[in-house]
């Protein structure tokens, strides 16, 4: 008789599955947004900070260059678009300093090397972010009867839709700095070399109109002038700004998506090089 021998089944290979983008990306946005708000001095200071710049330094140029109340009121009109983009680079500033904690802590590299596309890590810090800094931003509008201006819905949307995308590209600009850093050193002096000069020729202390000649020429080659031109726009539309809304909107989504793009290249550039 023949002899049946029982085998035993093959091991079976547990194959890992890639999981999607959107929620990497999501638990990533909202890692951000709980970790900011669980830092009550981090929120205190984001938000103080430019106000009492906005106060000081406004007052300070205001009665400079001018006298009297109404030439201080009408400079703190003024600066008070700069003020927002100000809290806005600020709170862009804090959030991918983060990135460089994460990869110094081990968090960054255990997400890279979970199943998770790399544009998901770009996504969810980008778009947490941003979140934040577009929160801060809008809320700074509440102080605009201060300096007399009561906006109508149509402006209200149109200065919460800047707001969101110089949160965005901002953000997007600040994780492609911080990337590479291996230090908050690093990031920090980076940071003063491109960010703050970024901001100081926006327009949001001085009008473009106004600067000489060079000078001129970097606050319109610079994209976050736009933003700031854009803002400015919306928050007081009887009068002369430098460019007209549609330029700003326009330039201002292009360098969104540029940021972004640049984002993403660097991230997949560096997880793709072959080891040595």
């Amino acid at each position: 008789m023949a002899t049946i021998v029982a085998t035993a089944p093959a091991p079976r290979i547990q194959q890992t599955r890639k999981v999607g983008i959107w929620t990497p990306a999501y638990t990533l946005w909202l890692r951000e947004i709980v970790r900011f708000y669980r830092q009550k001095a981090r929120v205190v200071g984001v938000i103080a900070s430019p106000i009492l710049f906005w106060f000081v330094l406004g007052s300070g140029f205001a009665h400079s260059f001018h006298t009297g109340s109404e030439g201080s009121n009408q400079y703190l009109g003024y600066f008070f678009p700069g003020a927002v983009v100000m809290i806005v680079l600020f709170t862009a500033i804090f959030s991918m300093m983060s990135l460089i904690q994460d990869r110094n802590e081990g968090f960054l590299l255990s997400v890279m090397a979970a199943p998770v596309s790399r544009s998901s890590i770009v996504l969810g810090k980008v778009l947490g972010g941003a979140t934040l800094a577009a929160i801060q931003g809008i809320v700074f509008l509440v102080f605009t009867p201060l300096i007399g201006v009561h906006p109508n819905l149509e402006a209200i949307g149109v200065s919460i839709a800047a707001i969101i995308m110089i949160s965005f590209e901002l953000t997007a600009l600040g994780f492609a700095i911080a990337w590479p850093m291996d230090s908050p050193q690093a990031f920090h002096a980076i940071v003063n070399l491109i960010l703050l000069p970024l901001w100081m020729l926006s327009g949001a202390i001085f009008p473009a109109s106004g600067a000489s000649g060079w000078l001129r020429t970097l606050m319109r080659i610079n994209p976050l002038t736009y933003g700031t031109d854009a803002l400015r726009n919306a928050l007081f539309p009887a009068q002369q700004t430098d460019f007209p809304l549609t330029t700003n909107l326009t330039v201002t989504i292009a360098f969104c998506a540029l940021t972004f793009a640049a984002s993403w290249a660097i991230v997949n550039h560096r997880t793709n090089k072959p080891s040595a």
